[in-house]
Protein backbone atom coordinates (compact mmCIF):
# COMPACT_ATOMS: atom_id res chain seq x y z
CA UNK A 1 0.00 0.00 0.00
CA UNK A 2 3.32 2.38 0.61
CA UNK A 3 3.70 1.80 -3.05
CA UNK A 4 0.55 2.76 -4.40
CA UNK A 5 0.68 6.07 -2.65
CA UNK A 6 3.25 7.12 -3.42
CA UNK A 7 3.42 9.25 -6.34
CA UNK A 8 7.28 10.38 -7.65
CA UNK A 9 6.03 12.19 -10.42
CA UNK A 10 6.04 16.01 -9.30
CA UNK A 11 4.96 17.97 -13.17
CA UNK A 12 3.64 16.28 -16.51
CA UNK A 13 5.29 17.03 -19.60
CA UNK A 14 2.79 17.85 -22.86
CA UNK A 15 4.17 16.61 -26.64
CA UNK A 16 0.81 17.21 -28.34
CA UNK A 17 2.62 19.14 -30.65
CA UNK A 18 6.05 17.74 -30.50
CA UNK A 19 5.79 16.84 -34.22
CA UNK A 20 4.96 20.28 -35.33
CA UNK A 21 7.87 21.96 -33.95
CA UNK A 22 8.18 24.28 -36.90
CA UNK A 23 4.69 24.83 -37.32
CA UNK A 24 4.22 25.93 -33.50
CA UNK A 25 4.65 29.70 -34.43
CA UNK A 26 1.62 29.30 -36.59
CA UNK A 27 -0.33 27.37 -34.42
CA UNK A 28 -0.32 29.88 -32.07
CA UNK A 29 -1.07 33.03 -34.28
CA UNK A 30 -4.15 30.82 -35.77
CA UNK A 31 -5.29 29.67 -32.27
CA UNK A 32 -5.24 32.78 -31.04
CA UNK A 33 -6.86 34.46 -33.97
CA UNK A 34 -9.65 31.70 -33.09
CA UNK A 35 -9.88 32.09 -29.71
CA UNK A 36 -10.04 36.12 -29.53
CA UNK A 37 -12.54 35.53 -31.96
CA UNK A 38 -14.26 32.76 -29.89
CA UNK A 39 -14.36 35.15 -26.91
CA UNK A 40 -15.92 38.13 -28.81
CA UNK A 41 -18.69 36.07 -30.35
CA UNK A 42 -19.76 34.22 -26.98
CA UNK A 43 -19.60 37.92 -25.14
CA UNK A 44 -22.07 39.14 -27.79
CA UNK A 45 -24.33 36.82 -27.51
CA UNK A 46 -24.47 36.93 -23.65
CA UNK A 47 -24.40 40.76 -23.63
CA UNK A 48 -27.42 40.86 -26.29
CA UNK A 49 -29.15 38.07 -24.19
CA UNK A 50 -29.06 40.11 -21.17
CA UNK A 51 -29.35 43.63 -22.66
CA UNK A 52 -32.29 42.85 -25.08
CA UNK A 53 -36.11 42.33 -23.23
CA UNK A 54 -37.07 40.07 -26.44
CA UNK A 55 -34.47 37.41 -26.14
CA UNK A 56 -35.31 36.58 -22.43
CA UNK A 57 -37.08 33.51 -23.36
CA UNK A 58 -36.02 30.08 -21.73
CA UNK A 59 -34.24 29.03 -25.20
CA UNK A 60 -32.09 31.89 -25.00
CA UNK A 61 -31.50 31.53 -21.08
CA UNK A 62 -30.19 28.25 -21.94
CA UNK A 63 -28.32 29.50 -24.74
CA UNK A 64 -26.64 32.33 -22.73
CA UNK A 65 -25.35 29.42 -20.26
CA UNK A 66 -23.95 27.81 -22.90
CA UNK A 67 -21.66 30.45 -24.24
CA UNK A 68 -21.04 30.86 -20.61
CA UNK A 69 -19.68 26.71 -20.41
CA UNK A 70 -17.93 27.36 -24.06
CA UNK A 71 -16.42 30.62 -22.83
CA UNK A 72 -14.82 29.08 -19.46
CA UNK A 73 -14.20 25.58 -20.56
CA UNK A 74 -11.67 26.83 -23.73
CA UNK A 75 -10.45 29.26 -20.82
CA UNK A 76 -9.41 25.79 -18.89
CA UNK A 77 -7.60 24.99 -21.74
CA UNK A 78 -6.30 27.03 -24.26
CA UNK A 79 -4.33 29.76 -22.88
CA UNK A 80 -2.40 27.45 -21.51
CA UNK A 81 -2.01 25.76 -24.84
CA UNK A 82 -0.89 28.89 -26.47
CA UNK A 83 1.86 29.22 -23.93
CA UNK A 84 3.33 26.11 -24.49
CA UNK A 85 3.02 26.67 -27.92
CA UNK A 86 6.18 29.44 -27.97
CA UNK A 87 7.65 27.61 -24.50
CA UNK A 88 10.63 25.34 -24.10
CA UNK A 89 9.48 23.45 -21.98
CA UNK A 90 5.90 22.49 -22.06
CA UNK A 91 5.52 21.64 -17.93
CA UNK A 92 2.24 21.90 -15.66
CA UNK A 93 2.36 20.82 -11.84
CA UNK A 94 0.87 17.74 -10.59
CA UNK A 95 -1.61 19.73 -8.60
CA UNK A 96 -2.46 21.84 -11.86
CA UNK A 97 -2.46 18.87 -14.17
CA UNK A 98 -5.50 17.54 -11.40
CA UNK A 99 -7.48 21.07 -10.97
CA UNK A 100 -7.49 21.01 -15.13
CA UNK A 101 -8.62 17.73 -15.91
CA UNK A 102 -11.18 18.60 -12.80
CA UNK A 103 -12.13 22.07 -14.36
CA UNK A 104 -12.58 20.81 -17.84
CA UNK A 105 -14.64 17.57 -16.94
CA UNK A 106 -16.73 19.72 -14.48
CA UNK A 107 -17.65 22.15 -17.68
CA UNK A 108 -17.50 19.30 -20.21
CA UNK A 109 -20.29 17.09 -18.45
CA UNK A 110 -22.53 20.27 -17.44
CA UNK A 111 -22.51 21.17 -21.15
CA UNK A 112 -23.29 17.70 -21.95
CA UNK A 113 -26.29 17.38 -19.07
CA UNK A 114 -27.17 21.41 -20.60
CA UNK A 115 -27.96 20.40 -24.15
CA UNK A 116 -30.30 17.26 -23.06
CA UNK A 117 -32.19 20.34 -20.99
CA UNK A 118 -32.22 22.50 -24.30
CA UNK A 119 -33.74 19.37 -26.10
CA UNK A 120 -36.53 18.80 -23.24
CA UNK A 121 -37.01 22.94 -23.70
CA UNK A 122 -37.65 22.48 -27.61
CA UNK A 123 -39.96 19.88 -26.89
CA UNK A 124 -42.12 21.52 -24.64
CA UNK A 125 -42.31 24.21 -27.04
CA UNK A 126 -43.30 22.24 -30.02
CA UNK A 127 -45.29 19.40 -28.40
CA UNK A 128 -46.96 21.59 -25.81
CA UNK A 129 -46.84 25.21 -26.58
CA UNK A 130 -49.66 26.31 -24.73
CA UNK A 131 -48.35 25.71 -21.39
CA UNK A 132 -44.45 26.55 -22.40
CA UNK A 133 -44.54 29.34 -20.30
CA UNK A 134 -45.71 27.08 -17.15
CA UNK A 135 -43.49 24.04 -17.71
CA UNK A 136 -40.42 26.51 -18.32
CA UNK A 137 -40.78 29.35 -16.02
CA UNK A 138 -37.81 30.97 -15.01
CA UNK A 139 -37.26 28.77 -11.72
CA UNK A 140 -37.66 25.34 -14.02
CA UNK A 141 -34.70 26.71 -16.43
CA UNK A 142 -32.57 27.44 -13.18
CA UNK A 143 -33.51 24.37 -11.47
CA UNK A 144 -32.31 22.56 -15.07
CA UNK A 145 -29.17 24.71 -15.17
CA UNK A 146 -27.95 23.38 -11.27
CA UNK A 147 -28.85 20.24 -11.87
CA UNK A 148 -26.72 20.33 -15.06
CA UNK A 149 -23.92 21.66 -13.13
CA UNK A 150 -24.52 19.75 -9.96
CA UNK A 151 -24.24 16.90 -12.60
CA UNK A 152 -20.94 18.05 -14.20
CA UNK A 153 -19.15 18.27 -10.59
CA UNK A 154 -20.28 15.17 -8.95
CA UNK A 155 -18.83 13.29 -12.10
CA UNK A 156 -15.74 15.54 -12.52
CA UNK A 157 -14.75 14.65 -8.62
CA UNK A 158 -15.06 10.47 -8.92
CA UNK A 159 -13.05 10.75 -12.36
CA UNK A 160 -10.62 13.00 -11.23
CA UNK A 161 -10.03 11.48 -7.65
CA UNK A 162 -9.82 8.00 -9.38
CA UNK A 163 -7.26 9.01 -11.39
CA UNK A 164 -4.69 10.74 -9.64
CA UNK A 165 -5.36 8.54 -6.52
CA UNK A 166 -3.21 6.14 -9.01
CA UNK A 167 0.94 6.03 -8.66
CA UNK A 168 2.67 7.77 -10.97
CA UNK A 169 6.54 6.73 -11.29
CA UNK A 170 7.65 5.82 -14.81
CA UNK A 171 7.15 8.50 -17.42
CA UNK A 172 5.83 12.17 -16.80
CA UNK A 173 5.41 12.68 -20.71
CA UNK A 174 1.95 13.24 -22.46
CA UNK A 175 1.06 12.74 -25.74
CA UNK A 176 -1.23 15.49 -25.79
CA UNK A 177 -1.91 19.17 -25.13
CA UNK A 178 -4.22 19.26 -21.87
CA UNK A 179 -4.58 17.08 -19.13
CA UNK A 180 -7.06 14.69 -20.10
CA UNK A 181 -7.97 11.42 -19.11
CA UNK A 182 -6.72 8.73 -21.46
CA UNK A 183 -3.25 10.39 -21.89
CA UNK A 184 -3.11 10.71 -18.26
CA UNK A 185 -4.17 6.76 -17.58
CA UNK A 186 -1.72 6.17 -19.95
CA UNK A 187 1.21 7.27 -18.01
CA UNK A 188 0.18 5.83 -14.36
CA UNK A 189 2.28 2.77 -13.37
CA UNK A 190 -0.71 0.54 -13.53
CA UNK A 191 -4.33 0.74 -12.45
CA UNK A 192 -7.21 -1.67 -12.39
CA UNK A 193 -9.67 -3.06 -14.35
CA UNK A 194 -12.64 -1.32 -11.81
CA UNK A 195 -11.32 1.94 -11.95
CA UNK A 196 -11.00 1.85 -15.51
CA UNK A 197 -15.22 0.04 -15.64
CA UNK A 198 -15.86 2.97 -13.34
CA UNK A 199 -14.37 5.74 -15.48
CA UNK A 200 -15.93 4.49 -18.82
CA UNK A 201 -18.98 3.86 -16.80
CA UNK A 202 -19.43 7.57 -15.57
CA UNK A 203 -18.55 8.83 -19.11
CA UNK A 204 -21.54 6.58 -20.69
CA UNK A 205 -23.87 7.96 -18.27
CA UNK A 206 -23.24 11.69 -19.20
CA UNK A 207 -23.19 10.74 -22.46
CA UNK A 208 -25.35 8.56 -23.84
CA UNK A 209 -28.12 8.91 -20.88
CA UNK A 210 -28.28 12.93 -22.25
CA UNK A 211 -28.30 11.40 -25.87
CA UNK A 212 -31.23 9.23 -25.55
CA UNK A 213 -32.81 12.04 -23.50
CA UNK A 214 -32.39 14.14 -26.59
CA UNK A 215 -33.47 11.46 -29.30
CA UNK A 216 -36.52 10.88 -27.53
CA UNK A 217 -37.17 14.38 -27.27
CA UNK A 218 -36.52 14.74 -31.16
CA UNK A 219 -38.80 11.74 -32.28
CA UNK A 220 -41.50 13.61 -30.37
CA UNK A 221 -41.16 17.06 -31.91
CA UNK A 222 -40.48 15.48 -35.64
CA UNK A 223 -43.97 13.46 -34.93
CA UNK A 224 -45.51 16.51 -33.94
CA UNK A 225 -44.02 18.81 -36.28
CA UNK A 226 -45.43 16.42 -39.32
CA UNK A 227 -49.13 16.75 -38.36
CA UNK A 228 -48.76 20.90 -38.70
CA UNK A 229 -50.94 21.82 -41.41
CA UNK A 230 -48.88 24.39 -42.68
CA UNK A 231 -45.22 24.18 -45.21
CA UNK A 232 -44.20 27.15 -43.56
CA UNK A 233 -45.22 26.34 -39.69
CA UNK A 234 -43.41 23.02 -40.26
CA UNK A 235 -40.25 24.51 -41.28
CA UNK A 236 -40.40 27.22 -38.98
CA UNK A 237 -40.63 24.55 -36.18
CA UNK A 238 -37.62 22.41 -37.99
CA UNK A 239 -35.28 25.53 -38.26
CA UNK A 240 -35.63 26.17 -34.59
CA UNK A 241 -34.12 22.73 -33.47
CA UNK A 242 -31.52 22.57 -36.11
CA UNK A 243 -28.93 24.68 -34.61
CA UNK A 244 -29.34 22.38 -31.58
CA UNK A 245 -29.43 19.15 -33.70
CA UNK A 246 -26.05 20.30 -35.12
CA UNK A 247 -24.51 21.03 -31.65
CA UNK A 248 -25.98 17.74 -29.84
CA UNK A 249 -23.84 15.54 -33.02
CA UNK A 250 -20.83 17.02 -32.91
CA UNK A 251 -20.40 17.53 -29.17
CA UNK A 252 -21.52 13.70 -28.47
CA UNK A 253 -20.24 12.58 -31.44
CA UNK A 254 -16.61 13.72 -30.80
CA UNK A 255 -16.89 13.02 -27.00
CA UNK A 256 -18.14 9.83 -27.26
CA UNK A 257 -15.33 8.51 -29.77
CA UNK A 258 -12.48 9.93 -27.13
CA UNK A 259 -13.98 8.56 -23.67
CA UNK A 260 -16.11 5.49 -24.59
CA UNK A 261 -13.34 3.35 -25.18
CA UNK A 262 -10.90 1.44 -23.13
CA UNK A 263 -7.43 2.50 -22.48
CA UNK A 264 -5.78 -0.39 -25.20
CA UNK A 265 -7.64 1.69 -27.91
CA UNK A 266 -6.16 4.74 -27.58
CA UNK A 267 -4.30 7.02 -30.07
CA UNK A 268 -2.61 9.92 -29.10
CA UNK A 269 -2.83 11.22 -32.51
CA UNK A 270 -6.25 10.78 -33.13
CA UNK A 271 -7.16 11.88 -29.91
CA UNK A 272 -5.35 15.24 -30.36
CA UNK A 273 -6.81 15.66 -33.57
CA UNK A 274 -10.27 15.20 -32.14
CA UNK A 275 -9.70 17.56 -29.08
CA UNK A 276 -8.72 20.66 -30.65
CA UNK A 277 -11.87 19.79 -32.72
CA UNK A 278 -13.84 20.22 -29.70
CA UNK A 279 -11.43 22.18 -27.55
CA UNK A 280 -10.88 25.12 -30.59
CA UNK A 281 -13.31 24.81 -33.24
CA UNK A 282 -16.45 23.69 -31.73
CA UNK A 283 -16.42 26.96 -29.75
CA UNK A 284 -15.88 28.80 -32.42
CA UNK A 285 -18.53 27.10 -34.60
CA UNK A 286 -21.51 27.00 -32.01
CA UNK A 287 -22.25 30.82 -31.91
CA UNK A 288 -22.23 31.09 -35.33
CA UNK A 289 -24.49 28.33 -35.73
CA UNK A 290 -27.18 28.99 -32.63
CA UNK A 291 -27.06 33.19 -32.73
CA UNK A 292 -25.20 35.02 -35.48
CA UNK A 293 -27.06 33.28 -38.13
CA UNK A 294 -30.91 33.71 -36.49
CA UNK A 295 -33.18 36.12 -37.43
CA UNK A 296 -34.63 36.87 -33.89
CA UNK A 297 -31.15 37.32 -31.95
CA UNK A 298 -29.74 39.68 -35.19
CA UNK A 299 -32.46 41.86 -34.87
CA UNK A 300 -31.85 42.22 -31.11
CA UNK A 301 -28.31 42.81 -31.34
CA UNK A 302 -29.37 45.68 -34.29
CA UNK A 303 -31.59 46.62 -31.01
CA UNK A 304 -28.89 46.61 -28.51
CA UNK A 305 -26.00 48.24 -31.11
CA UNK A 306 -28.68 51.65 -31.42
CA UNK A 307 -29.40 51.77 -28.31
CA UNK A 308 -25.36 52.46 -27.58
CA UNK A 309 -25.26 54.34 -30.11
CA UNK A 310 -27.66 56.55 -29.43
CA UNK A 311 -27.03 57.25 -26.05
CA UNK A 312 -23.37 57.65 -26.88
Amino acid sequence: MECVNETLVTEFVFLGFSSLAGLQPLLFAVFLLVYLFTLGTNAIIVSTIVLDRALRTPMYFFLAVLSCFETCYTFVIVPKMLVDLLAQKKAISFLGCAIQMFSFLFLGCSHSFLLAAMGYDRYVAICDPLRYTVLMGFGVCVGLVAAACAGGFIVAQIITSLVFHLPFHSSNQLHHFFCDISPVLKVASYHTHFSQIVIIMLCALVLVIPLLLILVSYILIISAILQFPSTLGRYKAFSTCASHLIIVIVHYGCASFIYLRLKSYYSSSQDVLISVSYTILTPLFNPMIYSLRNKEFKSALQRVVGRKICLS
